[in-house]
């Protein structure tokens, strides 16, 4: 598993546009706290070396052993998606075509460090966003992707996993309002707004086109399936095959509509390789693509200012051409 999540696309503060970074850590648990805790709570791991992953707006993550990753919240915030994280995922195995995280080691809070934490087994690859593949050397991730996309989205899945559980009463429904194009439309132009200022993106007409003819959507009014929440090109594993193994960082597993997990087949992929995946996936109506390009343009932008903000160069050129892709 890589690095876990950055950024989530949930704003705390719920603030349109760039303004005070919002992965400002509140706890930040180093390399000697973690191999504290881990020797603390499971003795097994006690002489395993403890290495940073890597740091994210929710998580910093810590590699075990080579074999385990960590997550330990850096935000309160994050106190409820690890909650759901641990909840879904251990139902989810077997269920999908690509690998998950899968939380095995609970830890909890103690004198050491005030809040809980998890650990799974190393899913192996590359996120997108670090592999610098050209968008024609993308068809098999994307087709790898779509097929898990169709498995996620199944509508019988919800309810298959929850068991006697109803999935509304364990999960949100569209928290953060991902699905809605007159939501993440607005927030997307004040984001685009800060990069043109900032000398980092040329403004497109076809960008604000998208947006124009989007925005006045609204949520769709579908029943909601399954979603990964906060699916984009740091989410998505590759190997050196360029074939997709493994989708990581489930703090936003919610309910809602596709659309919400199909905004990285217009922010990841274009031409043969979209393609590729809306006919693994199936049939995807305009009004559900438009919104998922609404989204998509969201998160790009978010991540554009992201990386800038951390100095992480590939990041910041595909979360900049992801805008353009969006908008194609």
């Amino acid at each position: 598993m890589s690095a876990p999540a950055v950024p989530p696309a949930h704003e705390a503060d719920n603030r349109a546009g760039p303004v005070t970074p919002a992965w400002t850590p509140e706890h930040e648990v180093d390399v000697a706290q973690a191999a504290a805790l881990l020797a603390e709570q499971f003795p097994a791991l006690r002489a395993a070396p403890v290495t940073l992953l890597a740091t994210g707006w929710d998580n910093t993550v810590h590699l075990v052993g080579g074999e385990w990753v960590f997550r330990f919240p850096r935000r309160a915030v994050a106190l409820r998606l690890l909650a759901h994280e641990t909840a879904v995922l251990p139902r989810l195995v077997g269920r999908l075509p690509l690998p998950i995280p899968v939380p095995e080691l609970i830890g909890v809070p103690s004198a050491r460090f005030p809040w809980p934490f998890w650990g799974a087994r190393l899913v192996p690859g590359v996120e997108l966003a670090d592999t610098g593949l050209p968008d024609d050397r993308r068809t098999r991730a994307a087709a790898d992707l779509g097929g898990f996309l169709r498995a996620l989205h199944d509508p019988a899945l919800a309810a298959l996993v929850m068991g006697d559980s109803d999935p509304a009463a364990v999960l949100p429904h569209d928290p953060m309002r991902r699905g809605d194009p007159a939501v993440r439309g607005p927030q997307a132009r004040e984001w685009l707004a800060g990069l043109a200022a900032s000398g980092l993106w040329q403004p497109d007409s076809a960008v604000f086109g998208l947006l124009d003819e989007a925005e006045p959507l609204g949520p769709a009014d579908g029943p909601p399936v399954l979603v990964h929440g906060d699916l984009h090109q740091r989410h998505l594993l590759l190997g050196d095959d360029g074939r997709a193994t493994g989708v990581i960082d489930w703090g936003d597993v919610c309910l809602a509509d596709p659309a919400v997990d199909l905004s990285l087949a217009y922010s990841g992929f274009t031409g043969p390789a979209r393609a590729a995946l809306l006919d693994a996936y199936g049939p995807v109506p305009p009004e559900r693509a438009a919104r998922a390009r609404v989204l998509a343009v969201n998160i790009s932008a978010v991540l554009a200012e992201y990386a800038h903000a951390e100095g992480r160069a590939a990041l910041l050129r595909e979360a900049l051409a992801g805008v353009s892709r969006a908008a194609r």
